[in-house]
């Protein structure tokens, strides 16, 4: 009888442990991370790659999400980072390889982009222009609607687009 009483003690005090150690995760991200990879031929070991998040537009407005005029961690949550794994042009501007945080300001007719020194950072909240590794100027062309804020490589060039905006950075070894 002591036997099947600390046994059922046992598989009650199993049972409760069980809820109380259960793992609660979060919910799906409404911006989800995205890996964009620079290659020259498909199966080409990567020369570049960006980390980003993807906020969709949901109905608002592109200059209320990224106002022209002010620094844009260029994508959502923390700020995207591009990674060269060796020294590249961007821009036309050399760049050393290694990991910086991609910025950009919004502009009407061009947009700034951005690679700082500061990384691993949470928006544009304390950006900090002093650690520009470097600044480049890129054009505005307008193009099909996308609702969720993309970067992809083709043709030496790194694109950004969200809405009809799109940007095009030339990039190369």
């Amino acid at each position: 009888m002591k036997k099947v009483t600390t046994m059922i003690i046992c598989v009650f005090a199993l049972l409760l442990s069980g809820n109380v150690m259960a793992q609660k995760f979060a919910k799906l991200d409404k911006s989800p991370l995205d890996i964009s990879y620079y290659r020259t031929s498909r199966n080409a070991t990567p020369m570049a790659k960006v980390i980003y998040s993807r906020p969709q537009l949901n109905g608002r407005d592109l200059s209320q999400l990224a106002p022209n005029g002010k620094v844009w961690r260029t994508g959502a949550n923390e700020a995207a980072e591009i990674k060269f794994y060796q020294d590249t042009q961007f821009g036309g501007k050399s760049v050393k390889a290694g990991t910086y945080s991609l910025y950009t300001i919004p502009g009407e007719k061009e947009w700034t982009v951005i690679l700082s020194n500061d990384t691993d950072v949470w928006g544009a909240y304390n950006y900090n222009e002093s650690n520009d590794a470097l600044r480049v100027q890129a054009p505005v062309t307008i193009g099909e609607p996308i609702e969720a804020f993309s970067i992809a490589f083709d043709d030496n060039q790194m694109f950004l687009a969200w809405g009809t905006v799109r940007v095009a950075v030339p990039v190369s070894i």
